[in-house]
């Protein structure tokens, strides 16, 4: 467990589609409509109602966030938001992830939602390298926080194994 200013931050290796907070945050691509890995697993626990407000939606450029309900999911809403493909934005990768984390965040207060869970986003099939994109999320949740209140509580979800050791030794030495 880490605290930065009035939120509680926890770092754990599990499954982003149990989790019980307000809010979980999907790893999406622009369409919205479902894929691999985080995206598809919360398309597939949640139901049908996520894939019809996605198609609503339209779809989501790099670097934005979207809400919707969280169907048969523990969780109230999903957010999706679409990282980077590590190696097809012209060197501004980092931006977009960055941009991917603070826009999550900056929608979560905007609905009151006071807990929120995060995957590790373009760290799998995008194949950002996740000894970076750990660095970039850090900098995101300290710069969205530094200026509101409201978030309580912010869980990081890992899948794998490395990710959960890569993360748990940065924000160790970051909070």
């Amino acid at each position: 467990m880490y605290k930065f200013k009035n939120t509680v931050i926890n770092v754990f290796k599990g499954d982003i589609t149990d989790e019980n907070t307000d809010a979980i945050v999907n790893a999406a691509n622009n369409t919205l409509l479902g894929g691999g890995g985080v995206d598809g697993a919360i398309h597939k626990k949640g139901g049908r109602v996520i894939l019809e407000q996605c198609k609503k939606i339209g779809g989501c450029p790099t670097g934005e966030a979207r809400i919707t309900t969280a169907g048969d999911l523990a969780s109230k809403y999903v957010i999706h938001t679409v990282g980077p493909i590590y190696g097809s934005h012209r060197g501004d990768e980092e931006n977009f992830l960055y941009l991917a984390y603070f826009n999550s965040l900056k929608l979560a207060l905007e609905y009151n939602i006071k807990s929120i869970s995060f995957p590790s986003i373009s760290t799998g099939a995008f194949g950002y390298p996740i000894e970076e994109a750990v660095k970039v999320v850090v900098k995101a949740v300290k710069d969205v926080l530094e200026e509101n209140e409201g978030i309580e509580n912010i869980n990081f979800v890992l899948y794998s194994d490395k990710n959960f050791e890569v993360y748990r030794d940065y924000f160790d030495i970051s909070f």
